[in-house]
Formats: C-alpha cells, structure tokens, sequence
C-alpha cells in the first residue's frame, strides 16, 4: 500500500512538471514566432546585432525553432520522396538521379534563388526571410534523411515482405508496420546527423550574402557571422559557451528519448541485454497526462492514417474487378506530378544554363573544371581520413550500450558543433606559421562530414541481430575474422549510404573551408568552393550557375560511377 501510494504521487508531480514545461514550450514558441513576422524594411536588413551575451538566449532560441521547424518538413518530405523512389521503379530511376543533384547543390546556391524569390511575395515581411532560411536550412538536413530511408526500404529482409503478403498486409499496414519500423534505426541517427550539421550552415542561412547584398536574421549563426566580422573574440566563446549547451539540452530532452523509444523497432529475435536508456523517456512513459496530451496532438495524423488505410483496404477489396488497384493509379498520378515539377524546375535551371553557355568564354571552362578537380581530390581525401577512423569507432558504440550511452552526447556535441566557428583560429594558425590552405581546407571538411560516416556506422552496429552476434560467438569466430564475417557485412550498406552523403557533404563544406576569414584577414585557396563563394558574394550569376553546374556534374557521375556500384552490392550482396 505504501509502495502504490508512493508511486502515484510521484506520478502525480511528473504530470505538474511535464504540465508546466509544455505550457512553458508553447508560449516561448508563440513568442519567438512573432519575430519570424516582423515587419522587413531592406534598409534595416542589414543592421549589426546585439553581441551581448543577455541577448543569446533569444537567438538561440530563434534558431532552435527554425531548426525544428525545417526537421519537420524533412521527415514528411523524406517518408514521400524516400518511399516513391523504393517503390516505384520508373520513379528511382528518375528521383535517385535528382537525389545525387540536388545533394551537390550547395546552400549558397539555394539561398541565391530562393531569398529573391521569397522576399518578393512577402513584402514588407521578413517572413519571406525566413522561409528563405528554413529552405536553406531544409536542404542541409533532408538529402541525407533521404538516402538512409531508401536504403532501409530497398534492404528488407525477402522473407518479411513475404510474411506481409501471406499476412495480405495492405501497402498502408506494410509500410506502418514493417517498413518505416525497419527504417527507424538508421533513420532516427541519420536524422540525429542532419540536425546537428545544420549547425555548419547556419551562419550562411541566417547571415545571408547573396548578390552582393547582406541580410541578417536574428540567430546564434548570424551572431557567429556577426562576432568573427568584427574579431570580437569574447561574443565568439559566448557563443560557443551557448551552443554547447543547446546541443547538450537537445540531446537530453529530444535524441536521447528518441533512441530509446527507437530500441523497440530493432530486429532481433532475443534480448540484447543492456539498451540504452533515457531519463526523459522514462518520465514521459510513467506521466498519464503526457500519455492523454500525445493522443490529443497526434488525432490529426491518426485519422489521416485511417482514411489512407480505408483507401488501401477499398482498393485491395476491388482488385478482382480492375487490372490495378486504384492506389497504383493515385501514386502514379502524384509520384508523376512530383516528377513533372522536378522536371520542370530543372528545365528552367538548364535554360538558364544554356544562355550562361552562349555568353561564357571557353576559357571560363577549363577554369571551373580545374578547380573542381582540386575540390575533389579533397573530398576523396576527407572521407577517407573521416572513415579510417569513424569505422571503427562506430563499430565500437554501437555495439556496446554502455559506450553509446556514454559516447552519444559527447558525438552529438562534436558533430553539432559548428567548425566554422573553429575557422578564425584556423586562420590565425595559418598565417602565423605560413601554412597553406590548399591542404589546411581537408581537415576542415572532414570537420563537418566525418559525422556522416561515424553515424551511419553506428546505426549500422546497432541494427546487427544480438543472435547474429552471439552464434559468432558460439562458433569462436573472433578478431579480424569477426571483422570479415560478421560485422563489415552487416554494417556495409549503412557505411556506404554514409559515404555518399559524407562525400555530398563534402563539396558543401569546401564553400566554407577553402575561404576562411578573420577580421580583413581572408585566406582562399584554388578549388570549385572558393569559386563559388567569390561568386555569390560578388553577384556573379555566370559564376554562380556554372559552378554549380560542374559541382552537381562531378557528384552525379562520381555517386553512379563508384557510390552506386557499391551501393547495388551491398543490398544485393550484404542485405540480412
């Protein structure tokens, strides 16, 4: 008796804090959202802001929202776009392709066309800013969201889609309950990726320099951008100090509940011992109020879910009568319609192309295409450094509970941490010792694309089978022959769906790492993302379309001459 009483008022003070925190979220989310609908005036665009540290909170708080807010988009636009190029084969064949391009368009190519655009239908707002930001921001999280739900989709186990079928699972039960639950574990640390290196770009999206113009919104990244023009070394460890501690009270809030709740999707067919665990998590499952709160937000979604399950079971019912079911004709009319607007968005872009080409001497050419060259054989370089040691590393954390329990904020912390930040330093080291960025610009871009790699491995590690693990055991299969016959074949496709989007990170992050700058100090080296930033910053369109071009050319034969073969052998070959 006394245990029950205990125990329901300690529930009855989770469900008054859990109360007051959400009430709490809400108002400071209806607060910070009134700035995102500011009256804009361009004279006031460029306004320095406040670098005191009382102000931090606030625009921390800004680009938490906006972050979420683009995390949002790219989870729909990832089960969607992620889901048509699984299933559909005429789709793959087109929307993969897209995939590779849009992944090698770097966000300073994004901002160039969306600011203007969405400035322009949003007059005298600065809401047009800010989905300008949120796009640029969205583009930095969803390629690689994207990539890792394919794969998942395209490495299901035969003889479950088959236990569906026997089972007479309709496409809508099968894919909430066997696909999406396969996709959660690398989805969810991919994602946990995606979210932290949007703290790369979040100087770039929110102090935005595009056509010669400045245009600053209020955020921790344009308080860095702000901080490092002025060599105001003080307001930079502020912001460090501040980042910091975001990321480690997003990781305990949000990623760390998000892992465990995610332990019960993983495929296993006995216990795997200790799993990780999260103190969060554990409230929110004991809170009753939480538990009638989350039913009363997620309705909406759930009686969406029930009218595509009717429409599933109806056109399941009505197959004796047509040659397809009708869902077959409405995925093929949106997939369709999805295409047909890629398409024509890229039809615009190649007219564009085409009218840069006629007016471009020939040898602007071999200028971009050297410099690309350059670019990537230090994209090569960086992922393979990054895998030497994410590899084993990942291996490591993932299959230990107790070291990913340990390890994962720790990541989470060097991951999200934004290396541009890093960059002033970097440039002081430079030039007082005379070094060269020609090779300075690697290790940089591994700052910001190693998380990829490292990532993937571990969500590969953790999805290994505890059976799997333990009949290793049982026949002594040890050491290197562990590694050969064991874990590099289980974790093969998550470490090459890691590579290519370590590798699209890559020629990103060479924007940012082959022009580093420190006050009037400003170091640059020869390669497409120095190209390309000269460019934007100048309001070079020629420039900016032809890079661009050449940069999503050398990722697109790259991913089909050498990422996609080994991509097809890891799901034909090392798939459970």
């Amino acid at each position: 008796m006394i245990v029950g009483i205990f125990s329901k008022k300690r529930s009855l003070w989770i469900d008054a804090v859990l109360f007051i925190l959400v009430i709490g979220l809400i108002y400071a989310i209806m607060h910070l959202g009134k700035a995102m609908v500011a009256p804009y005036t361009p004279s006031g665009a460029s306004k320095p802001l406040d670098l005191s540290i009382w102000k931090l909170p606030y625009y921390a708080g800004l680009s938490v929202l906006r972050m979420f807010i683009a995390f949002a988009a790219s989870i729909i636009f990832t089960l969607i776009y992620g889901y048509l190029a699984a299933k559909n084969k005429v789709a793959e064949k087109i929307l993969i392709p897209l995939l590779d391009i849009f992944q090698s368009v770097p966000v300073l190519g994004f901002l160039s066309i969306t600011v203007t655009l969405f400035v322009s239908i949003f007059k005298g707002n600065s809401f047009g800013l800010e989905l300008a930001c949120l796009f640029a921001i969205f583009t930095a999280q969803v390629w690689n969201m994207i990539f890792s739900f394919y794969q998942s989709l395209t490495a299901i186990p035969k003889e479950l889609s088959e236990a569906a079928d026997v089972m007479k699972l309709n496409w809508y039960q099968k894919m909430i309950k066997l696909e999406i639950p396969y996709s959660m574990m690398g989805l969810v640390w991919n994602s946990m990726m995606s979210f932290g290196g949007t703290w790369f770009f979040l100087a770039a999206s929110e102090a935005i320099t595009v056509l010669g113009n400045t245009t600053i919104l209020p955020g921790i990244g344009s308080y860095v951008a702000e901080a490092i023009n002025e060599g105001n070394m003080r307001a930079i460890f502020y912001a460090i100090i501040a980042m910091i501690v975001v990321i480690v009270l997003i990781d305990f809030l949000f990623w760390k509940p998000v892992v465990a709740w995610a332990q019960k999707y993983k495929l296993e067919t006995i216990s795997s011992g200790v799993v990780p665990t999260s103190f969060v998590y554990g409230l929110l499952v004991r809170s009753n109020w939480f538990k009638y709160f989350w039913i009363a937000l997620a309705w909406p979604f759930k009686l969406f879910g029930m009218f595509l399950n009717f429409l599933a079971k109806l056109t399941t019912a009505s197959r004796k009568v047509r040659k397809q079911p009708l869902t077959h004709l409405i995925g093929k009319i949106i997939g369709g319609g999805i295409v047909l607007y890629i398409l024509f968005i890229l039809l615009v872009y190649l007219k564009m192309l085409y009218h840069v080409l006629e007016s471009t001497p020939s040898s602007m050419y071999w200028t971009i295409f050297s410099d690309a060259v350059l670019t990537l054989i230090r994209v090569i370089i960086a992922v393979f450094l990054g895998a030497l040691w994410t590899v084993p590393a990942g291996v490591a954390i993932g299959l230990s509970p107790k070291l990913s329990r340990f390890f994962q904020p720790i990541i989470q912390v060097a991951a999200s941490f934004p290396a541009n930040l890093i960059f002033p330093f970097v440039t002081i080291l430079f030039v007082h010792y005379h070094m060269s960025l020609s090779y300075g610009a690697i290790p940089l871009m591994m700052l910001g694309t190693q998380w990829y790699i490292l990532f993937n491995v571990i969500a590969g590690a953790m999805a290994i089978p505890k059976d799997l693990l333990e009949a290793g055991e049982i026949f002594k299969i040890t050491g290197i022959k562990r590694w050969k016959k064991i874990i590099l074949p289980a974790i093969f496709p998550y470490l090459i769906t890691g590579c290519i989007t370590a590798s699209g990170g890559a020629w990103n992050a060479s924007i940012l790492a082959e022009v580093v700058q420190w006050q009037s100090t400003t170091l640059t080296c020869k390669g497409l993302g120095s190209f390309i930033s000269a460019a934007t910053g100048i309001g070079n369109w020629t420039g900016i379309i032809l890079g661009i071009a050449m940069m999503c050319l050398f990722v697109v034969v790259i991913n089909n001459v050498l990422w996609r073969v080994l991509y097809r052998i890891a799901r034909d070959k090392f798939s459970f």
